[in-house]
């Protein structure tokens, strides 16, 4: 009897284990819950300022509420002048605070990046006044500004000018003693996040330049302007869109007075709000105030360059 001769098979490959989509997925559901309550915190206001911007909402005149569609709109571009008169104060205090943040800003942060002694105390001192909050930082310099005990009271005791005189009562100083109150505040975050910059600036570069008989001014231009510019615009989008905000100095200071002088378009859109209860329009204009906005800093990045190469 033949025998066929057996042919050992070979053992069959492990099976693969599948894997496990969970592992990929774990950290998305670790931060989804914190995930969704930011969305929710986020967009509910976004999407209920819209709402109300389309209706008439006012919760002391209840038989008038109900929807409005584009009423609130067209009233704030032809029938209110306070709109038009906010939103250009608006405009100056941001040019004006943004730009003299900036300047300040940019000068301390070179000063505190050399090598001198107390250096240490000395950034902390530059950097002390952004810790101090909006609302405290008000209540500072409306003791200073006080006329009675304020720094008007002693400029009199020495011949400057006269007792009772008030800074923040007189249309001639309002916007300048407003102007350096949130100075004080603002510098700091310039300097900070320039300051920042210019540690990863090498020193071959100066070194090189130096070599080359290149003087500070030259330098200065050529160097470290180019390096500090996405650092600059990053900053000064992000102080303008603060600023254009600002509503606890402002209000605290001076409340938008005297006689309208220091009223920002965001303090305007506080006081229809809170204190005439007109909510439908105060949220018209807070869609107003978004997209222009949205659409400078759109504009404002675009004509930038922001992360563009440095030619």
């Amino acid at each position: 009897m033949a025998q066929a001769a057996a042919v050992a098979k070979p053992p069959a490959p492990p099976r693969r284990r599948r894997a496990s989509a969970t592992p990929r997925r774990l950290p998305y559901l670790l931060i989804g819950p914190a995930a969704l309550l930011m969305l929710g915190f986020i967009a509910y206001p976004v999407i209920s300022v819209f709402y109300y911007s389309l209706q008439e909402y006012n919760p002391t005149k209840p038989w008038r509420n109900g929807f409005a569609g584009f009423d609130n709109f067209v009233k704030i571009f032809t029938e209110d002048p306070v709109f038009r008169d906010t939103l250009v104060f608006s405009a100056k205090w941001v040019f004006v605070e943004v730009g003299l943040q900036l300047l300040f800003g940019l000068a301390l942060a070179l000063i505190v990046n050399q090598t001198f002694v107390g250096r240490g105390v000395g950034r902390a001192l530059v950097f002390s006044p952004w810790a101090v909050s909006g609302v405290l930082t008000s209540a500072i310099w409306v003791l200073l500004y006080n006329s009675q005990t304020g720094v008007t009271r002693y400029l009199a005791d020495m011949g400057i000018g006269t007792y009772g005189t008030s800074w923040l009562s007189d249309t001639s100083t309002v916007f300048s003693a407003a102007v350096v109150a949130d100075l004080w505040r603002g510098v700091p975050f310039f300097a900070i996040l320039i300051l920042a910059d210019l540690q990863s600036v090498s020193k071959d570069l100066y070194e090189a330049a130096e070599v080359d008989g290149a003087s500070r001014l030259k330098q200065f231009w050529h160097i470290t302007l180019p390096h500090l510019k996405d650092a600059i615009i990053l900053s000064t989008l992000l102080r303008a869109v603060w600023e254009f905000n600002n509503v606890d100095l402002l209000y605290t200071l001076t409340g938008g007075g005297p006689a309208g002088e220091t009223t920002t378009l965001p303090l305007y859109i506080a006081n229809t709000s809170v204190d005439a209860h007109d909510f439908g329009y105060a949220s018209a204009l807070t869609t107003v105030a978004f997209v222009i906005l949205l659409f400078c800093s759109i504009v404002y990045l675009r004509l930038s360059k922001f992360g563009g190469e440095n030619k």
